[in-house]
């Protein structure tokens, strides 16, 4: 070592490093060329793959949210031999947004036919960063389970949906549908709770409108 390395740490670090570059310069091409090669076929993979599939399953659902909104629900859910249904699309396209959105069609399709499990097992595959959507999934499964007579499994989907959002349209909907269910598992106590969660904190709702009658309803219970 010079006198001027032994004066000069950083420049000693450097050689070092200078080294360790060239007898492992193989391996560190290697490396980077691996992780240039990954970035390249995530990007490739979003491009090629998932944007195409994207597109694909947006214009199958096309048809089947047609069909839903027509109350063909035959149809929407099974496809036409044209186009797919939900059941299809989510099955087939599953990692793609409309796929996801497809779980969401399908479970209330199943909800309408009368089909409560299939419903149940439809929108428990939904999931969505939308906490309107989120809070609509979890009342169709309440909404089925209590169709089945199920009502605590119902109650918990209930809180579940009141919870995971404030929106002034939805949540007091939910909030009426959980207060009616404890009613009718003989808990006015907690009914009456609900009710008055509306009156205070949703009074420019529809079920505001109507709701001292509901709380003089529990109220008489306790």
């Amino acid at each position: 070592m010079s006198a001027e390395q032994e004066n000069n740490p950083i420049g000693e670090q450097f050689t070092k490093a200078e080294g360790f570059v060239v007898e492992n310069k193989k391996s560190l091409l290697v490396i980077g060329g691996t992780i240039v090669a990954l970035i390249l076929l995530y990007v490739g993979y979003q491009t090629l793959i998932i944007n195409p599939r994207e597109k694909e399953a947006a214009g199958q659902m096309f048809m089947a949210e047609k069909y839903f909104e027509q109350d063909s629900l035959d149809k929407a859910i099974n496809g036409d031999g044209n186009f797919l249904g939900f059941a299809a699309i989510a099955d087939e396209y599953g990692s793609t947004k409309a796929g996801a959105i497809a779980n969401y069609y399908l479970g209330y399709a199943y909800l309408r036919q009368g089909q409560y499990e299939l419903a149940i097992e439809a929108l428990e595959e939904f999931n969505s960063a939308d906490e309107v959507l989120q809070t609509l999934a979890y009342s169709g499964i309440a909404d089925a389970y209590l169709e089945l007579n199920k009502m605590e499994d119902a109650v918990g989907f209930y809180k579940k949906a009141a919870a995971k959002s404030k929106d002034p349209f939805t949540t007091p909907v939910v909030l009426m549908k959980l207060g009616m269910t404890y009613e009718m598992m003989n808990e006015p106590q907690k009914a009456l709770e609900n009710y008055e969660k509306i009156k205070k904190e949703y009074t420019e709702s529809t079920e505001a409108r109507d709701i001292e009658k509901y709380i003089a309803r529990a109220s008489a219970k306790i």
